[in-house]
């Protein structure tokens, strides 16, 4: 018996490991298919998910095609009441309602809902399934506060971008090409009224409008009309996100009817430097925290902290911003990157891209940087820059902007309709209206008549009025506060600041040129005339100097010139005179060093293209390497001397000569106009290049 089941046991075990091979065999097969049956779902769903956000940029494609074609037909029908900004605001509203309510999509059923009760929301999620790990990154929620799911959810969401989008691709050309385009010599001359504008008025701006709202926070939840928490920080932070203008609107009119430059000037300095004032602004607020449980308490040392944040981010940026442009001249001046243009132009952007991006990561505001870096290369780099160069990237940040804002503002429209989370308080709403009107004000009006005591070129009462008018809401704001949209106050904030925009740009951007006719604003302005005879300077048959002058910079300005013109423009570009003529000599051996082969053969033309005239104390106007004489009158002694100062140069004031320290410049206001007198100069050929300012 024992030998027979011996043998049955053996039997037993050679049959039995072929079976266990077979379902080994048969388990590998069954994962080798499941596995790939995974696969193939995921290629697809990958696929799916492609030609979805491919439809998605496809839209507003289509919506940058149809603005596009809209702005030439309202151009082409002098049709001014619509600016094209607020045309792709309502491309932008049509198809967020076509996707909110018109386009239903069947869902997935392949899509598992998994319950996991979790304390916060993370950032993304790690699941295993089957032994394999999968990462799921945050979106946002799929139900609203009710429980109940928000149709097309899915799509809706393919079609919010993230917020960095606008702050690291959107914004930077955006900011960029204010700061490039910038028309430095209207800008410098009325830079002390704009830095007043951008900062005092900025901060009184938000202050005002925070204190307003605080004011309406309180009465809401009073009669039990909010629904969570909103601190006094919050209503500042509103304040500084709505206190960041944006007249594009207002400008493109200004600049087709060629309004009064000083005005221009105003309006355009003040909305390109608030904009960086208004985002340090919030981030100085973000960053007051007081001590101990309750960060809503006053606190000295967290305000101290904050106007720290303030003054060393602001500062840190703008050194930043501007050692880039510097680095970029230098590199442009000591290399042959010119024989090269299509090199020279990608250094120029990625150099001056960076610049934002460089900020960003060293904790600064990169708008500050980028800002002020532009600036910088317009003074120094573009004078370096081959001539194919400084038409490419003058036409490739003036592109950039234009797609950039345009898409922005199309946008914006969209997301009125594809936002889940929207918070619309009627209460807030009207006192948001209020307070930024309160807040304009007080920025316009007690500046305005603080600045016109010290003010030769007052700001008029319809200056005021119309720079009160056209305080617009814009791409800044609209990016401020879509970045964090995570509590209830930063929702209601961002609802009502769509609302603002839309009725800023459509209202008061629609209603600029009745704006003008009704104040009486001058337009049809020659910028070029206006600045040839926009001071004048005098000299008496015995000798007394008389001088008439409706623009004069202060003297830290003239001091500021005459160092730029002898020291910094020789050092960093190939303009004005070379260093060698300039610096002591016992600093040869470094200006020669210094000054390129170029700069020598610059030396006797008139090649300093962005900077303004002097004031002589003689009695002749000296304009680079030439003498123009003039009589007890000043007026040219002779019709040659009037056709080389102004044959020389389309912008006359966009030069600069520096002779002991002094400058001059020519006013528009003395009726009638002696120039009109001589006939028109012959031609000759122009020195300076038609696409600066």
């Amino acid at each position: 018996m024992t030998g027979c089941q011996r043998r049955r046991t053996s039997v037993s075990r050679a049959f039995l490991l072929p079976r266990l091979l077979c379902l080994m065999c048969f388990a590998v097969i069954s994962l080798a298919e499941n596995t790939e049956m995974v696969n193939v779902v995921t290629e697809r769903k990958a696929e799916e998910s492609h030609r979805q956000d491919s439809a998605n940029l496809l839209i507003f494609i289509m919506l940058l095609t149809l603005t596009i074609l809209t702005i030439w037909l309202f151009k082409h029908r002098r049709f001014r009441f619509l600016h094209e900004t607020g045309l792709a605001m309502i491309y932008g509203l049509f198809v967020g309602i076509i996707l909110r309510f018109g386009v239903h999509l069947p869902q997935d059923l392949n899509d598992v809902t998994l319950t996991c009760a979790m304390n916060s929301s993370p950032t993304t999620v790690l699941v295993n399934v089957s032994g394999r790990f999968y990462e799921y990154s945050l979106k946002g929620e799929v139900r609203d506060s009710k429980g109940h799911d928000v149709p097309n959810a899915e799509m809706l969401r393919k079609v919010t971008f993230d917020p960095e989008v606008f702050f690291n691709i959107l914004l930077p050309p955006i900011i960029f090409h204010a700061g490039y385009s910038l028309k430095r010599r209207h800008f410098f001359r009325n830079l002390g009224s704009i830095l007043s504008y951008a900062f005092v008025g900025t901060l009184t701006s938000c202050f005002v409008t925070g204190l307003v709202m605080y004011g309406c926070v309180v009465f809401m939840k009073v009669i039990g009309q909010l629904g969570g928490d909103f601190f006094f920080t919050d209503c500042l932070f509103f304040g500084a996100i709505v206190s960041a203008t944006d007249p594009v609107t207002v400008l493109a009119i200004f600049n087709e009817l060629k309004v009064d430059v000083d005005l221009y000037a105003l309006m355009f300095g003040e909305s390109v430097l608030n904009d960086a004032v208004a985002i340090i602004l919030s981030s100085s607020i973000v960053a007051y925290q007081p001590e101990g449980d309750n960060r809503h308490t006053f606190d000295g040392s967290a305000l101290l902290k904050s106007l720290g944040v303030f003054l060393g981010v602001f500062s840190g940026s703008f050194a930043m911003g501007a050692a880039t442009g510097v680095m970029t001249a230098l590199v442009t001046k000591f290399t042959k990157l010119r024989d090269f243009p299509l090199l020279e132009t990608a250094l120029f952007f990625l150099m001056s891209w960076s610049t934002f991006l460089l900020a960003e990561a060293c904790s600064f505001t990169g708008v500050v940087a980028v800002l002020f870096c532009g600036i910088t290369q317009a003074h120094y780099t573009y004078n370096n820059l081959s001539a194919e160069s400084k038409s490419r990237s003058k036409q490739l940040f003036e592109l950039l902007d234009f797609l950039a804002e345009n898409f922005i503002f199309s946008y914006m429209g969209l997301t009125l309709f594809s936002f889940q989370h929207h918070v619309f308080n009627p209460l807030f709403i009207i006192g948001a209206f209020l307070a930024i009107f309160l807040g304009r004000a007080a920025n316009i009006y007690p500046l305005s008549f603080l600045l016109n005591l010290g003010r030769k070129n007052k700001i008029a009462s319809n200056f005021q009025h119309v720079m009160m008018f056209s305080g617009l809401r814009g791409a800044m704001t609209f990016a401020l506060s879509i970045r964090d949209t995570a509590t209830y106050a930063r929702q209601m904030m961002f609802s009502t600041t769509l609302l603002i925009v839309f009725f800023t740009v459509w209202v008061c951007g629609g209603g600029t040129t009745p704006m003008l006719s009704l104040m009486q604003i001058r337009v049809g302005v020659d910028t070029d005339q206006d600045n040839l005879v926009s001071s004048t300077h005098v000299t008496a048959p015995d000798g007394m100097t008389q001088r008439n002058t409706k623009h004069e910079s202060a003297w830290p300005f003239r001091l500021w010139y005459t160092f730029d013109h002898n020291y910094l423009k020789p050092f960093l570009t190939h303009s004005g005179p070379p260093l060698t003529s300039t610096l002591p000599a016992c600093c040869g051996p470094i200006a020669r060093c210094l000054t390129s082969s170029q700069a020598y053969a610059n030396a006797g033309q008139l090649h300093d293209e962005d900077t303004e005239l002097i004031l002589n104390d003689g009695s002749s106007l000296m304009y680079s390497d030439m003498t123009v004489s003039t009589d007890a009158h000043g007026m040219p002694t002779s019709q040659a001397g009037l056709y080389s100062l102004a044959g020389r140069s389309d912008d006359p004031l966009d030069r600069e000569l520096v002779f002991g320290g002094t400058r001059l410049v020519l006013p528009t206001d003395e009726p009638p106009d002696p120039l009109t007198s001589f006939p028109p100069p012959p031609p000759s050929p122009a020195l300076s290049d038609p696409l600066r300012h």
